[in-house]
Protein backbone atom coordinates (compact mmCIF):
# COMPACT_ATOMS: atom_id res chain seq x y z
CA UNK A 1 0.00 0.00 0.00
CA UNK A 2 1.59 3.15 -1.01
CA UNK A 3 0.80 6.44 1.42
CA UNK A 4 -0.34 9.74 0.28
CA UNK A 5 1.90 12.63 0.69
CA UNK A 6 1.56 13.48 4.64
CA UNK A 7 3.33 9.77 5.18
CA UNK A 8 0.08 7.93 6.35
CA UNK A 9 -2.42 4.89 4.54
CA UNK A 10 -4.26 6.38 2.32
CA UNK A 11 -7.39 5.08 4.09
CA UNK A 12 -6.56 7.00 6.22
CA UNK A 13 -7.61 10.21 5.40
CA UNK A 14 -9.79 12.21 8.66
CA UNK A 15 -10.73 15.04 6.33
CA UNK A 16 -13.38 12.68 4.37
CA UNK A 17 -14.59 11.06 7.21
CA UNK A 18 -18.81 10.89 7.91
CA UNK A 19 -19.42 13.91 10.59
CA UNK A 20 -15.67 13.25 11.51
CA UNK A 21 -17.15 9.99 13.64
CA UNK A 22 -14.13 8.23 15.23
CA UNK A 23 -15.52 4.78 14.26
CA UNK A 24 -14.83 6.07 10.69
CA UNK A 25 -11.19 6.75 11.09
CA UNK A 26 -11.19 3.05 12.54
CA UNK A 27 -12.71 1.38 9.46
CA UNK A 28 -10.02 3.56 7.17
CA UNK A 29 -7.41 2.15 9.50
CA UNK A 30 -9.28 -1.18 9.30
CA UNK A 31 -9.65 -1.02 5.41
CA UNK A 32 -5.99 -0.75 4.86
CA UNK A 33 -4.70 -3.18 6.45
CA UNK A 34 -7.01 -5.55 5.44
CA UNK A 35 -6.80 -5.25 1.45
CA UNK A 36 -4.09 -6.74 -0.08
CA UNK A 37 -2.40 -3.83 -1.86
CA UNK A 38 -2.46 -5.10 -5.37
CA UNK A 39 -6.42 -4.98 -4.98
CA UNK A 40 -6.27 -1.15 -3.89
CA UNK A 41 -5.30 2.15 -6.39
CA UNK A 42 -4.92 5.11 -5.30
CA UNK A 43 -8.41 6.50 -7.43
CA UNK A 44 -10.26 3.59 -5.33
CA UNK A 45 -8.99 4.46 -1.76
CA UNK A 46 -9.95 8.23 -2.49
CA UNK A 47 -13.78 6.81 -3.36
CA UNK A 48 -13.97 4.92 -0.79
CA UNK A 49 -12.38 7.65 2.10
CA UNK A 50 -14.37 10.88 -0.24
CA UNK A 51 -18.33 11.65 0.66
CA UNK A 52 -20.85 13.95 0.60
CA UNK A 53 -21.76 15.41 4.29
CA UNK A 54 -25.13 16.14 2.76
CA UNK A 55 -25.80 12.34 2.52
CA UNK A 56 -24.43 9.76 4.79
CA UNK A 57 -26.35 7.00 3.73
CA UNK A 58 -25.69 7.18 0.20
CA UNK A 59 -22.04 7.62 1.14
CA UNK A 60 -21.90 4.37 3.16
CA UNK A 61 -23.79 2.23 0.26
CA UNK A 62 -20.97 3.76 -2.25
CA UNK A 63 -18.32 2.47 -0.26
CA UNK A 64 -20.55 -1.39 0.50
CA UNK A 65 -20.62 -1.01 -3.58
CA UNK A 66 -16.88 -0.29 -4.06
CA UNK A 67 -16.12 -3.10 -1.27
CA UNK A 68 -18.23 -5.47 -3.39
CA UNK A 69 -16.32 -4.78 -6.40
CA UNK A 70 -12.96 -5.58 -5.12
CA UNK A 71 -14.23 -9.59 -4.50
CA UNK A 72 -15.89 -9.75 -7.34
CA UNK A 73 -16.24 -13.75 -8.70
CA UNK A 74 -12.70 -13.66 -10.56
CA UNK A 75 -10.71 -12.21 -7.04
CA UNK A 76 -11.72 -15.27 -4.96
CA UNK A 77 -13.18 -19.36 -5.71
CA UNK A 78 -15.31 -19.65 -8.43
CA UNK A 79 -17.81 -20.88 -6.39
CA UNK A 80 -18.94 -17.50 -6.50
CA UNK A 81 -20.07 -17.24 -9.77
CA UNK A 82 -21.87 -20.11 -9.86
CA UNK A 83 -25.71 -19.47 -11.09
CA UNK A 84 -27.41 -22.88 -9.95
CA UNK A 85 -26.90 -25.81 -6.96
CA UNK A 86 -26.01 -28.16 -9.94
CA UNK A 87 -23.21 -25.88 -11.08
CA UNK A 88 -21.50 -25.35 -7.63
CA UNK A 89 -22.05 -29.00 -6.61
CA UNK A 90 -19.97 -30.11 -10.00
CA UNK A 91 -17.00 -27.58 -8.64
CA UNK A 92 -17.14 -29.16 -4.74
CA UNK A 93 -17.15 -32.84 -6.87
CA UNK A 94 -14.22 -31.76 -8.85
CA UNK A 95 -12.23 -30.20 -5.83
CA UNK A 96 -12.98 -33.41 -4.03
CA UNK A 97 -11.71 -35.24 -6.89
CA UNK A 98 -8.35 -33.80 -7.05
CA UNK A 99 -7.86 -33.82 -3.20
CA UNK A 100 -8.49 -37.70 -3.46
CA UNK A 101 -5.53 -38.04 -6.07
CA UNK A 102 -3.09 -35.54 -4.85
CA UNK A 103 -3.07 -36.72 -1.54
CA UNK A 104 -3.18 -40.74 -2.75
CA UNK A 105 -6.26 -41.61 -0.26
CA UNK A 106 -9.39 -43.62 -0.66
CA UNK A 107 -11.97 -41.21 -0.63
CA UNK A 108 -13.08 -37.58 -0.03
CA UNK A 109 -16.26 -35.79 0.86
CA UNK A 110 -17.20 -32.57 1.13
CA UNK A 111 -20.82 -31.53 3.68
CA UNK A 112 -22.25 -28.28 3.76
CA UNK A 113 -24.98 -26.86 6.40
CA UNK A 114 -28.65 -27.23 4.84
CA UNK A 115 -28.82 -23.70 4.52
CA UNK A 116 -25.77 -23.32 2.60
CA UNK A 117 -25.94 -25.88 0.38
CA UNK A 118 -29.55 -24.80 -0.98
CA UNK A 119 -31.09 -28.02 -0.68
CA UNK A 120 -34.82 -29.17 -0.10
CA UNK A 121 -33.39 -31.96 1.80
CA UNK A 122 -34.57 -32.01 5.79
CA UNK A 123 -31.53 -33.04 6.90
CA UNK A 124 -29.19 -30.63 8.56
CA UNK A 125 -25.47 -31.91 6.39
CA UNK A 126 -25.47 -31.94 3.01
CA UNK A 127 -23.11 -33.92 1.17
CA UNK A 128 -22.41 -31.81 -2.14
CA UNK A 129 -18.85 -33.33 -3.26
CA UNK A 130 -17.38 -36.97 -3.20
CA UNK A 131 -14.75 -38.84 -4.60
CA UNK A 132 -14.25 -42.55 -4.39
CA UNK A 133 -15.10 -45.36 -1.98
CA UNK A 134 -14.59 -45.63 1.18
CA UNK A 135 -16.46 -46.18 4.72
CA UNK A 136 -15.21 -44.80 8.18
CA UNK A 137 -16.06 -46.59 10.89
CA UNK A 138 -17.52 -43.87 12.87
CA UNK A 139 -19.67 -41.05 11.38
CA UNK A 140 -17.89 -37.26 13.18
CA UNK A 141 -19.51 -34.94 10.99
CA UNK A 142 -21.98 -33.47 13.62
CA UNK A 143 -19.40 -33.64 16.45
CA UNK A 144 -16.81 -31.78 14.17
CA UNK A 145 -19.79 -29.18 13.51
CA UNK A 146 -20.56 -28.57 16.87
CA UNK A 147 -17.27 -28.36 17.92
CA UNK A 148 -15.56 -26.85 15.08
CA UNK A 149 -11.92 -29.15 15.51
CA UNK A 150 -10.62 -32.01 13.59
CA UNK A 151 -11.75 -35.35 14.37
CA UNK A 152 -10.02 -38.59 13.66
CA UNK A 153 -11.81 -41.90 13.31
CA UNK A 154 -8.45 -45.00 12.73
CA UNK A 155 -6.80 -43.17 9.73
CA UNK A 156 -9.71 -40.85 8.38
CA UNK A 157 -10.19 -37.04 9.40
CA UNK A 158 -12.92 -34.78 9.67
CA UNK A 159 -11.88 -31.03 8.89
CA UNK A 160 -14.51 -28.41 9.82
CA UNK A 161 -15.43 -26.00 6.95
CA UNK A 162 -15.29 -22.24 9.23
CA UNK A 163 -14.60 -19.01 9.35
CA UNK A 164 -14.45 -16.83 12.02
CA UNK A 165 -18.26 -16.64 12.66
CA UNK A 166 -19.10 -20.55 12.40
CA UNK A 167 -18.55 -24.41 11.23
CA UNK A 168 -20.80 -24.45 7.48
CA UNK A 169 -19.10 -28.02 6.60
CA UNK A 170 -16.80 -30.47 7.44
CA UNK A 171 -14.33 -32.14 5.07
CA UNK A 172 -13.77 -35.96 5.13
CA UNK A 173 -10.48 -37.50 4.11
CA UNK A 174 -11.25 -41.13 4.33
CA UNK A 175 -8.14 -43.40 4.18
CA UNK A 176 -6.97 -47.02 5.41
CA UNK A 177 -3.43 -45.57 6.20
CA UNK A 178 -2.20 -42.05 7.90
CA UNK A 179 -2.50 -39.23 6.18
CA UNK A 180 0.87 -36.96 5.93
CA UNK A 181 0.23 -33.60 8.05
CA UNK A 182 1.11 -31.90 5.54
CA UNK A 183 -2.15 -32.96 3.97
CA UNK A 184 -4.29 -32.07 6.82
CA UNK A 185 -2.59 -28.75 7.08
CA UNK A 186 -3.44 -28.27 3.71
CA UNK A 187 -7.03 -29.21 3.78
CA UNK A 188 -7.57 -27.41 6.38
CA UNK A 189 -6.63 -23.76 4.75
CA UNK A 190 -8.99 -25.37 1.88
CA UNK A 191 -11.85 -25.17 4.11
CA UNK A 192 -11.26 -21.89 5.60
CA UNK A 193 -11.43 -20.48 1.89
CA UNK A 194 -14.44 -22.08 0.95
CA UNK A 195 -16.12 -21.15 4.26
CA UNK A 196 -14.86 -17.30 3.77
CA UNK A 197 -16.03 -17.33 0.11
CA UNK A 198 -19.70 -18.58 1.40
CA UNK A 199 -19.77 -16.23 3.72
CA UNK A 200 -18.50 -13.32 1.77
CA UNK A 201 -20.77 -14.50 -0.77
CA UNK A 202 -24.05 -14.60 1.90
CA UNK A 203 -23.02 -11.18 3.26
CA UNK A 204 -22.66 -9.41 -0.52
CA UNK A 205 -26.17 -10.70 -0.70
CA UNK A 206 -27.64 -9.27 2.32
CA UNK A 207 -25.99 -6.07 1.33
CA UNK A 208 -27.59 -5.89 -2.07
CA UNK A 209 -31.09 -6.35 -0.33
CA UNK A 210 -30.00 -3.31 2.20
CA UNK A 211 -29.20 -1.25 -0.40
CA UNK A 212 -32.13 -2.46 -2.27
CA UNK A 213 -34.16 -1.00 0.39
CA UNK A 214 -34.89 2.44 0.90
CA UNK A 215 -35.58 2.27 4.94
CA UNK A 216 -32.65 0.30 5.50
CA UNK A 217 -30.75 2.21 8.95
CA UNK A 218 -27.13 3.75 8.64
CA UNK A 219 -26.43 1.50 11.38
CA UNK A 220 -27.15 -1.39 9.45
CA UNK A 221 -25.11 -0.45 6.25
CA UNK A 222 -22.19 0.64 8.71
CA UNK A 223 -21.94 -3.08 10.00
CA UNK A 224 -22.45 -4.85 6.94
CA UNK A 225 -19.82 -2.48 5.76
CA UNK A 226 -17.34 -3.67 8.87
CA UNK A 227 -18.27 -8.02 7.76
CA UNK A 228 -17.04 -6.99 4.42
CA UNK A 229 -13.73 -5.80 4.99
CA UNK A 230 -13.58 -7.91 8.05
CA UNK A 231 -14.09 -10.96 5.48
CA UNK A 232 -12.53 -9.72 2.43
CA UNK A 233 -9.25 -9.36 4.98
CA UNK A 234 -9.74 -12.93 6.04
CA UNK A 235 -9.67 -14.24 2.64
CA UNK A 236 -6.64 -12.56 1.99
CA UNK A 237 -5.07 -13.61 4.66
CA UNK A 238 -6.45 -17.50 3.78
CA UNK A 239 -4.79 -17.29 0.16
CA UNK A 240 -1.65 -16.61 1.12
CA UNK A 241 -1.75 -19.43 3.41
CA UNK A 242 -3.03 -21.52 0.86
CA UNK A 243 -0.39 -21.23 -1.50
CA UNK A 244 2.11 -21.48 1.06
CA UNK A 245 0.92 -24.78 2.64
CA UNK A 246 0.21 -26.29 -1.54
CA UNK A 247 3.45 -25.68 -2.02
CA UNK A 248 4.78 -27.44 1.12
CA UNK A 249 2.98 -30.24 0.04
CA UNK A 250 4.07 -30.31 -3.20
CA UNK A 251 7.91 -30.10 -1.98
CA UNK A 252 7.33 -33.32 0.43
CA UNK A 253 5.35 -35.00 -1.97
CA UNK A 254 8.45 -34.51 -4.78
CA UNK A 255 11.12 -35.66 -2.47
CA UNK A 256 12.87 -32.53 -2.14
CA UNK A 257 14.86 -32.07 1.11
CA UNK A 258 14.66 -28.39 1.24
CA UNK A 259 11.72 -26.25 0.33
CA UNK A 260 12.19 -26.24 -3.01
CA UNK A 261 9.35 -24.75 -4.26
CA UNK A 262 10.06 -21.63 -1.66
CA UNK A 263 13.38 -20.93 -2.29
CA UNK A 264 12.24 -21.21 -6.41
CA UNK A 265 9.46 -18.71 -5.86
CA UNK A 266 12.32 -16.27 -3.82
CA UNK A 267 14.93 -16.96 -6.47
CA UNK A 268 12.21 -15.76 -8.89
CA UNK A 269 11.19 -12.97 -7.12
CA UNK A 270 15.10 -11.38 -6.87
CA UNK A 271 15.11 -11.80 -10.63
CA UNK A 272 12.55 -9.77 -11.11
CA UNK A 273 14.20 -7.38 -8.80
CA UNK A 274 17.31 -7.12 -11.07
CA UNK A 275 15.19 -6.89 -14.28
CA UNK A 276 13.29 -3.97 -11.73
CA UNK A 277 9.96 -5.21 -13.00
CA UNK A 278 7.15 -3.39 -11.25
CA UNK A 279 5.29 -5.27 -8.55
CA UNK A 280 2.76 -6.59 -9.37
CA UNK A 281 4.27 -8.38 -11.80
CA UNK A 282 6.54 -9.68 -9.50
CA UNK A 283 4.45 -10.65 -6.65
CA UNK A 284 2.45 -12.89 -9.95
CA UNK A 285 5.50 -14.97 -10.80
CA UNK A 286 6.77 -15.08 -6.82
CA UNK A 287 3.10 -16.87 -6.87
CA UNK A 288 3.37 -19.06 -10.00
CA UNK A 289 6.86 -19.76 -8.77
CA UNK A 290 5.71 -21.11 -5.47
CA UNK A 291 2.82 -23.09 -7.37
CA UNK A 292 5.44 -24.36 -10.88
CA UNK A 293 5.17 -27.93 -9.52
CA UNK A 294 1.49 -28.07 -8.43
CA UNK A 295 0.65 -30.86 -10.77
CA UNK A 296 3.34 -33.24 -8.83
CA UNK A 297 1.44 -33.51 -5.89
CA UNK A 298 -1.22 -35.63 -7.89
CA UNK A 299 1.66 -37.85 -9.33
CA UNK A 300 2.12 -41.37 -7.17
CA UNK A 301 4.81 -41.10 -4.92
CA UNK A 302 6.22 -44.30 -5.64
CA UNK A 303 7.57 -42.86 -8.43
CA UNK A 304 9.65 -40.00 -7.17
CA UNK A 305 11.23 -42.85 -5.18
CA UNK A 306 12.65 -44.59 -8.07
CA UNK A 307 16.21 -44.01 -8.61
CA UNK A 308 16.66 -46.34 -11.42
CA UNK A 309 15.71 -45.32 -14.86
CA UNK A 310 11.81 -44.71 -15.28
CA UNK A 311 9.65 -46.62 -18.08
CA UNK A 312 8.04 -44.52 -20.97
CA UNK A 313 4.50 -44.87 -18.71
CA UNK A 314 6.26 -43.71 -15.85
CA UNK A 315 7.87 -40.32 -17.44
CA UNK A 316 4.12 -39.51 -19.19
CA UNK A 317 2.65 -39.58 -15.80
CA UNK A 318 5.57 -37.38 -14.50
CA UNK A 319 5.68 -34.94 -17.93
CA UNK A 320 1.61 -34.76 -17.34
CA UNK A 321 1.80 -33.11 -13.95
CA UNK A 322 1.60 -29.92 -15.04
CA UNK A 323 -2.04 -30.20 -16.64
CA UNK A 324 -3.16 -31.69 -13.46
CA UNK A 325 -2.05 -28.58 -11.87
CA UNK A 326 -3.40 -26.25 -13.59
CA UNK A 327 -6.98 -27.63 -13.46
CA UNK A 328 -6.91 -27.71 -9.92
CA UNK A 329 -6.16 -23.61 -9.93
CA UNK A 330 -8.65 -22.76 -12.47
CA UNK A 331 -11.30 -23.69 -9.78
CA UNK A 332 -9.69 -21.10 -7.46
CA UNK A 333 -10.02 -17.90 -9.92
CA UNK A 334 -7.96 -15.65 -7.47
CA UNK A 335 -5.11 -17.64 -8.60
CA UNK A 336 -5.69 -17.69 -12.73
CA UNK A 337 -3.19 -15.17 -13.58
CA UNK A 338 -0.25 -17.08 -12.48
CA UNK A 339 -1.59 -20.18 -15.01
CA UNK A 340 0.28 -18.73 -18.28
CA UNK A 341 3.79 -18.77 -16.57
CA UNK A 342 3.11 -22.09 -15.28
CA UNK A 343 1.59 -23.62 -18.20
CA UNK A 344 4.66 -22.07 -20.53
CA UNK A 345 7.92 -22.88 -17.75
CA UNK A 346 8.44 -25.82 -19.68
CA UNK A 347 9.23 -24.14 -23.02
CA UNK A 348 12.59 -23.43 -24.38
CA UNK A 349 14.00 -20.71 -26.03
CA UNK A 350 15.03 -22.45 -29.10
CA UNK A 351 11.63 -23.53 -29.85
CA UNK A 352 12.03 -27.04 -28.93
CA UNK A 353 10.03 -26.85 -25.53
CA UNK A 354 6.57 -28.37 -24.60
CA UNK A 355 3.39 -27.65 -24.59
CA UNK A 356 3.27 -25.30 -27.30
CA UNK A 357 6.54 -25.13 -29.21
CA UNK A 358 6.68 -21.20 -28.17
CA UNK A 359 10.19 -19.64 -28.91
CA UNK A 360 12.29 -16.83 -27.70
CA UNK A 361 10.17 -13.70 -26.33
CA UNK A 362 7.04 -15.51 -27.22
CA UNK A 363 7.37 -17.07 -24.14
CA UNK A 364 5.80 -15.34 -20.92
CA UNK A 365 8.82 -13.89 -19.57
CA UNK A 366 7.38 -14.83 -15.88
CA UNK A 367 7.99 -18.50 -17.41
CA UNK A 368 11.09 -17.92 -18.43
CA UNK A 369 11.95 -16.51 -15.09
CA UNK A 370 10.25 -19.50 -13.12
CA UNK A 371 12.39 -21.85 -15.01
CA UNK A 372 15.63 -20.73 -14.81
CA UNK A 373 15.15 -20.11 -11.10
CA UNK A 374 13.58 -23.49 -10.68
CA UNK A 375 16.57 -25.19 -12.86
CA UNK A 376 19.04 -23.28 -10.46
CA UNK A 377 17.45 -24.07 -7.72
CA UNK A 378 17.25 -27.94 -8.21
CA UNK A 379 20.92 -28.00 -9.33
CA UNK A 380 21.92 -26.62 -6.38
CA UNK A 381 20.03 -29.26 -4.34
CA UNK A 382 20.16 -32.84 -2.91
CA UNK A 383 17.95 -34.75 -4.77
CA UNK A 384 17.43 -38.86 -4.09
CA UNK A 385 19.62 -39.67 -6.81
CA UNK A 386 22.41 -37.21 -6.83
CA UNK A 387 23.71 -34.60 -4.49
CA UNK A 388 23.58 -30.80 -4.79
CA UNK A 389 25.98 -28.98 -6.97
CA UNK A 390 28.23 -26.26 -6.06
CA UNK A 391 26.74 -22.85 -6.81
CA UNK A 392 29.92 -22.14 -9.84
CA UNK A 393 29.16 -25.44 -11.48
CA UNK A 394 25.50 -25.10 -11.67
CA UNK A 395 25.72 -21.56 -13.09
CA UNK A 396 28.28 -22.45 -15.37
CA UNK A 397 25.70 -25.27 -16.47
CA UNK A 398 22.77 -22.51 -17.15
CA UNK A 399 25.23 -20.09 -18.80
CA UNK A 400 26.31 -23.39 -21.50
CA UNK A 401 22.50 -23.51 -22.21
CA UNK A 402 22.05 -20.02 -22.74
CA UNK A 403 19.78 -19.76 -26.17
CA UNK A 404 18.93 -23.33 -26.02
CA UNK A 405 16.84 -23.56 -23.10
CA UNK A 406 17.52 -20.35 -20.98
CA UNK A 407 16.98 -16.90 -22.07
CA UNK A 408 20.11 -15.18 -21.76
CA UNK A 409 18.81 -11.71 -19.79
CA UNK A 410 17.13 -13.96 -17.42
CA UNK A 411 20.30 -15.95 -16.94
CA UNK A 412 22.81 -13.28 -16.84
CA UNK A 413 20.11 -11.57 -14.11
CA UNK A 414 20.64 -14.39 -12.48
CA UNK A 415 24.30 -14.71 -11.93
CA UNK A 416 23.69 -11.03 -10.52
CA UNK A 417 21.98 -12.10 -7.82
CA UNK A 418 23.80 -15.09 -6.95
CA UNK A 419 26.94 -12.62 -7.31
CA UNK A 420 25.05 -10.46 -4.43
CA UNK A 421 24.42 -13.19 -2.41
CA UNK A 422 28.15 -14.24 -2.02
Amino acid sequence: MKNNENGVSLFSQSEFLIDDNPMEELFALNLGDFLSEHLISAELAQKIGSHDKTNKRSRLIEQIKELTSIYSSNKTLSLLSMASKEEENAIYASIAATIEKMFEIKACKIYLLNEFAKSNSNRKLILVGKSGRFTVEKDLTKEVVLNGKNAKCKSSVFVPMKNNLRTIGVILLANDKPIAKEYVSLTETIAKLFATSLALQAEMDYSDALIADEFSAERELKTVRGELTALIGDLCDYQQEFVEKLATAVDMKGQYKVAHSQNTANLARMICKQLKLNEKTTDLIYYAGLLQNIGKIAVPEKLFNTKGKLSAKELKKIHAHSNVGVHFLMNINFLSEVVPYITYRTERVDGSGEPEGLKGQSIPLGSRIIAAADAFSALTSDRPFRKALPVDKALSIMKDEVDKKWDVVVVNALAEVVKQQA
